[in-house]
């Protein structure tokens, strides 16, 4: 009897099973109807879009990628030499003769050398006088590695008689020394860090040794402080320099209060005339208070401008430069080498290949020609500052050039990064010409560039006694209807890495 009720209540959830097992299925073959826009991105425009936003550098070593990997491409040589206005000479046929010059040497390479001779036992190796010409020693000297401070002081080193103990002390003091010729590490501590390595060493040791490196080259370097670099340099001068005593009493004792140009006070601690004070202080700016920047060397990053901006016959003409990226053809050998109806594995590379090498043309004369109307919009609106500088600049946002040019505003953010447009007043990134403004009087706009060259051109005129503060120089663009707050006269000065007008205050 159990057995019949256990298979009854399986036959009934086998019976449910197959219920919701249906429903799932009928469910599963509906069809649902769903309304929707989705943006995708073909490769040609992710390319396009990649070459947009590449810097001049960037695309260089694109094309350069793209020419090694596409056999489809080539640069137009025919192209780039009738731009130059040299005219391709026609390829003659040489007869492979054996002739000899008036100097009596062969023409043609024979198949063989002798095994006892080299080459220079037979052809006569000619030496140009001018081969170390000035064009040489310039191109090993860009690609030189640049010169460090503490090379120059390991140099040094390698020159001074150093016990095996002093030289290990002295390495330790000059990776302590930064780029600007400072220690970063107090002697004490550098004491601390070589207690480890030599077990009876005094602070007296250290200490010599850091006295005979602060006597390399340059003046003042390893020294504690800007006081201490001073004091340096002027103990190097000889004793008959005039007013050195007056010179290192100052910069080791009175440092504050020239800093501040409390004349009077140095005049009294001194015991010195205004005129004799002067002479001092004369001696001092004379010293350097970044040692190390003298020796240390920076490799020269160069800007290659994308677009040049010239005036002719009174309208400014804007034209991309030519030389940042070559002319690029399809191959003509290899595309005609192509078949229809071939679908083998070669042919249908160089299909892919011709494909590839059509968008990347594409793509690159999309980029030509939106960086170019980018630029022309540009120059423009911004014709004042073509021809009086940035006290003329407008202000401008990348949605004033987006809505003419009808481009989006990521389209131009992309143009405008990393791009130059040399001018007459100089090279300048596009971002340069993009900036805010401030409303006027007339209900016009002002450009903060513009605001900050009038800030930076009224500091530069001023008093050196009577520096312009922050509030006078908002009264003046006030005066001129340019409706601006003492607290942004502040910030665009320590933008501009103005001081305040009490540090610039100078009375010595």
């Amino acid at each position: 009897m159990k057995k019949c009720v256990k298979s009854i209540w399986a036959i009934r959830l086998l019976d449910e099973a197959n219920e919701f097992a249906s429903d799932d299925i009928e469910m599963k073959q509906s069809l649902n109807l769903r309304q929707g826009l989705q943006l995708s991105m073909t490769p040609q425009l992710q390319q396009a879009i990649k070459l947009l936003q590449m810097s001049t550098l960037d695309l260089q070593q694109e094309i350069q990628q793209a020419l090694e990997s596409n056999m489809m491409l080539e640069i137009n040589e025919e192209e780039a030499v009738s731009n130059s206005g040299i005219e391709a000479l026609p390829d003659k046929k040489t007869e492979h003769t054996d002739s000899v010059t008036s100097e009596g040497s062969q023409t043609d390479i024979p198949d063989e050398l002798p095994v006892d001779s080299s080459w220079d036992d037979i052809y006569e190796t000619v030496l140009e006088s001018g081969s170390h010409s000035s064009e040489s020693v310039e191109f090993e000297s860009q690609r030189s590695n640049a010169t460090t401070l503490l090379d120059h002081l390991y140099w040094q080193l390698e020159l001074t008689r150093f016990s095996e103990r002093d030289h290990a002390i002295a390495l330790t003091i000059i990776d302590s020394i930064n780029n600007d010729g400072y220690l970063i590490s107090r002697p004490e501590e550098i004491f601390q860090s070589l207690q480890n390595q030599f077990d009876d060493l005094d602070f007296d040791e250290v200490n010599a040794v850091l006295h005979q490196i602060q006597h390399f080259d340059p003046a003042g370097v390893a020294a504690l402080d800007l006081s201490d670099c001073l004091r340096l340099q002027l103990l190097q001068l000889p004793e008959s320099t005039p007013y050195r005593a007056e010179a290192l009493s100052i910069v080791s004792e009175y440092l504050d209060l020239l800093a501040t140009h409390e004349q009077t006070k140095l005049m009294r601690k001194l015991g010195l005339s205004e005129r004799q004070l002067n002479e001092v202080v004369a001696l001092i700016r004379t010293l350097e208070p970044k040692p190390g920047s003298k020796i240390q060397e920076t490799a020269s990053e160069y800007v290659i401008p994308d677009v040049y901006v010239t005036k002719q016959n009174g309208r400014w003409q804007v034209n991309l430069n030519p030389d940042i990226a070559p002319r690029l053809r399809i191959n003509p050998f290899y595309s005609a080498m192509i078949k229809r109806a071939d679908n083998s594995k070669d042919n249908t590379c160089m299909k892919d290949h011709l494909q590839e090498a059509r968008w990347f043309i594409k793509s690159l004369h999309s980029r030509n020609e939106t960086l170019l109307r980018v630029a022309k919009s540009i120059v423009e609106k911004q014709t004042g500052f073509l021809e009086h500088g940035s006290v003329a600049m407008k202000p401008m946002v990348l949605r004033d050039i987006a809505e003419e040019l009808e481009l989006h505003e990521s389209t131009i953010s992309r143009v405008t990064t990393q791009k130059y447009m040399h001018t007459p007043n100089g090279i300048f990134e596009f971002k340069y010409f993009f900036s805010s403004h401030v409303s006027t009087e007339g209900g016009g706009e002002c450009s903060s560039i513009a605001i900050r060259a009038i800030i930076k051109e009224l500091i530069g005129n001023e008093d050196p006694a009577k520096p312009l503060s922050d509030s006078r120089i908002a009264d003046f663009l006030n005066e001129k209807g340019i409706n601006v707050a003492r607290r942004t006269i502040a910030k665009y000065r320590e933008a501009m890495f103005i001081a305040s007008s009490s540090q610039r205050k100078r009375i010595l």
